[in-house]
């Protein structure tokens, strides 16, 4: 099957009326994601991103719904509660910049005709930008914080701790001229955002927190074989959805073109976050199964912890190298939150 742009919003747009006749709590329905760009697919694979807004309160936050081996829907589903202050959406890092470029597909009552303009109504003002990318640098500051006063036990749970102040850290530069990054992506327009910022040097700032020096492209196409040996090793009944097992492609074909493009180091950080994230489950599962607690699968954690374990050494994002990450974390931090004060000074906010 050819996958184009417009089959993709053809796939949208007929799900959104099927499931508009059959879900009658079906408020609204909008789309985000990569499909609002001019270049949807990546590695030849593609999620249609919708979220569902239900009148009453919802029982599934995240449903996968295969449609080939490299096209799924990706289905969000959120009360309406979650919408009833619209205008504090704007300062929302999230939700509010989704909100804010979202395209509505389905909105009978024109409820998210309301909300979108409350959202859009001064969103742009250096006030709520300001506050949006400040909220991220302060979850970044108080991981680092976490991160230097109270060493999680373990390298798995310092590296997941690191990572996702790496995310916030990121973010807080991003979301000055757009929405927030994540997803596979995340590297590939991190540049761009950087420079708009007037700061294109915290790309290779971010690239180095993550090991970038020390792997070359043929490093990174090594450790797939591991990462894909500890996504099918999660068990059915623990699996989250976004490890859905239809989304194995949408991550290889995805990390395979990455690595083979020229900028192979871009790879690092889905690669990094979802493996991480993987063996965690990994590690969960057998600890419950220790605790007398089975649901099932979980052999052979170990291998998969090892293999983890030798590529964070390598990057060295683990053991002793870990200390130096996280005082250079403190660096970057640094020159983030300055950045932001001059930002604010400059806007006349301050």
């Amino acid at each position: 099957m050819r996958i184009t742009s417009d089959i993709l919003n053809k796939i949208a747009r007929d799900t959104v009326q099927q499931r508009s006749r059959s879900e009658h709590d079906l408020l609204a329905v909008y789309l985000q994601g990569s499909l609002l760009t001019s270049e949807p697919l990546l590695g030849g694979t593609a999620d249609i991103d919708l979220f569902f807004v239900h009148n009453e309160a919802v029982s599934q936050e995240r449903e996968i719904v295969r449609l080939t081996d490299d096209v799924h829907l990706d289905i969000a589903h959120h009360p309406r509660l979650l919408y009833r202050q619209a205008r504090e959406l704007r300062v929302h890092p999230w939700l509010g910049p989704g909100i804010y470029g979202c395209r509505v597909l389905y909105d009978p009552q024109h409820f998210m005709d309301f909300t979108q303009a409350s959202v859009r109504g001064q969103f742009n003002f250096p006030e709520n930008v300001i506050a949006r990318v400040r909220s991220q640098a302060d979850h970044a500051r108080q991981m680092w914080l976490a991160l230097e006063g109270n060493k999680p036990a373990s390298d798995l749970d310092t590296v997941t701790l690191y990572l996702r102040a790496i995310c916030h850290a990121a973010n807080a530069i991003a979301s000055l001229n757009g929405p927030p990054l994540s997803g596979r992506r995340f590297l590939l327009r991190f540049p761009e955002r950087a420079r708009a910022a007037g700061h294109l040097g915290l790309y290779n700032g971010l690239i180095g927190l993550l090991g970038a020096p020390n792997v070359s492209a043929e490093t990174l196409g090594s450790w797939l074989p591991a990462w894909k040996a500890a996504f099918e090793s999660i068990p059915d009944e623990t699996r989250p959805a976004r490890f859905h097992v239809c989304r194995s492609n949408y991550y290889t074909h995805a990390f395979e073109a990455m690595i083979k493009g020229d900028q192979p180091q871009s790879v690092l950080w889905p690669l990094l976050e979802t493996w991480t994230q993987m063996v965690h489950l990994l590690e969960d599962e057998h600890r419950s199964e220790k605790e007398g607690f089975s649901v099932g699968g979980g052999s052979g954690v170990g291998e998969h912890l090892a293999a983890w374990q030798a590529a964070m050494d390598q990057l060295g994002l683990s053991g002793e190298s870990s200390t130096m990450r996280i005082t250079a974390l403190d660096a970057y931090l640094d020159g983030v939150e300055e950045i932001l004060e001059n930002w604010a000074k400059q806007a006349g906010i301050e």
